[in-house]
């Protein structure tokens, strides 16, 4: 091969990423990305000295793979790639690769994660021909390291530089003119939580938890528009990833009134999942209200990491500590906690709630100044029946319709509180 990637790696040597550049791969005849590329196989080989992850592509395109830290990860950027593997494949791995996620990270944007057990070096990368087919196999072999050497990730300048792009399958936020043009209608923005390359929870039959939230979401929003009395918006409206910092700035760009952040949740352990069920309503607090909502809030905290986004909170403790006993001073508290007791009381005739249904705990998403905001976990996909519910029109519908009914009641209150 004497494509673009050779000829960087000749010309620098094996060490490539360890000076700060991310290695770019090229299909030797290709010029430019090729759209309607497949992914059709993976797979995971292991030497015991090297671990090499190979993926299939149904034709050639440009790869960019580089490292990060805190977790140990390898990144592999494609463009416009749609895969056709194992919904199982990347759920164990090999040798230092302990696990693996793929899908949308934006527009015209795919990305593999690589989980590795340690600080990695990429010893070699390299696209070859499938004798006999325009199908080429990407192949990028890893070898363990030191993690001195290793540093911070030589990617992760690179992450943290990428611009904050307006999710692509909304539209563009409306700034402070719209509550000029349109002043007597709230703004209410749905967060489907997780997408693309987040598929967030597993149900016990492999039902992401990023599908379920979307198709609520997607209902919830129509049963608000139908009663024409909200400015409706979603952080995505379809499957792609949308980082918590995206969420949060388009909650702000767009003006929020309310803010309703929806997730499910899973459990391991055969005898856990099949026992435990049920909705919970999440708010915001400094402290977690008990260690589960703690775990879940640190879990919820941590899908930017799954989808190779560093995190920008790691000096800022202090900070971000005293942002939170902020918010909790102003209203949106109150408020935040007044539309979660209004959400119990509608859900309940049509869902099943968990043992203890309001909690609290520190999640980022709900870390907004301008609007109360809400986190709602739908019920345990671990749980074989529960799971199978969620998966019915009938539920989700029942569901949005219920939270519907919530953001009314809600609304109707304040209005009628107003001076």
């Amino acid at each position: 091969m004497r494509g673009l990637a050779e000829r960087l790696w000749n010309r620098l040597g094996q060490p490539l990423l360890l000076i700060g550049l991310a290695l770019i791969l090229t299909e030797p005849c290709l010029a430019r990305s090729s759209p309607g590329a497949e992914a059709t196989a993976v797979r995971i080989l292991d030497t015991g000295k090297s671990t090499t992850f190979e993926l299939t592509l149904s034709k050639g395109l440009t790869a960019e793979v580089y490292t990060l830290a805190h977790p140990y990860r390898v990144i592999l950027d494609l463009p416009d790639l749609t895969f056709r593997l194992d919904p199982a494949a990347g759920k164990t791995g090999k040798g230092i690769i302990s696990a693996f996620r793929y899908g949308l990270f934006a527009e015209h944007k795919a990305r593999v994660v690589l989980d590795t057990s340690g600080p990695v070096r990429i010893a070699s990368a390299g696209m070859t021909r499938v004798p006999g087919s325009r199908a080429l196999k990407l192949a990028i072999v890893l070898t363990p390291m030191d993690a001195g050497a290793f540093g911070a990730g030589t990617g992760a300048t690179l992450a943290s530089a990428s611009p904050a792009d307006i999710p692509p399958s909304t539209a563009p936020p409306e700034k402070a003119d719209r509550k000029h043009k349109d002043h007597a209608k709230p703004v209410v923005v749905i967060d489907p939580g997780h997408g693309g390359i987040d598929p967030g929870a597993i149900g016990a039959n492999n039902v992401a938890e990023k599908s379920i939230v979307l198709a609520v979401a997607l209902q919830l929003k129509e049963a608000l528009k139908k009663t024409h009395r909200y400015v409706v918006k979603m952080t995505r409206t379809d499957d792609v990833f949308v980082s918590l910092d995206k969420r949060l700035k388009y909650s702000a760009d767009n003006n929020a009134d309310l803010f309703i952040s929806l997730h499910a949740d899973s459990i391991e352990g055969k005898m856990l999942g099949d026992s435990i069920r049920g909705a919970t309503i999440y708010t915001l607090s400094s402290k977690a209200s008990d260690e589960q909502a703690r775990i879940m809030a640190e879990k919820e905290n941590a899908s930017d990491l799954i989808a190779g986004v560093n995190s920008v909170d790691e000096n800022g403790s202090e900070e971000v500590k005293n942002i939170l006993i902020d918010l909790l001073k102003r209203e949106t508290s109150n408020f935040s906690s007044d539309f979660s007791h209004v959400l119990i009381n509608k859900l309940r005739p049509a869902i099943t709630l968990a043992r203890i249904p309001r909690k609290s705990a520190a999640f980022k998403v709900l870390k907004q100044t301008h609007a109360p905001s809400v986190l709602i976990e739908l019920g345990y996909m671990s749980n074989v029946k529960e799971e199978q519910e969620m998966m019915t029109v009938a539920w989700q519908s029942k569901v949005a319709a219920a939270i519907a009914s919530a953001v009314q009641t809600y609304f109707n209150k304040r209005t009628v509180a107003q001076p």
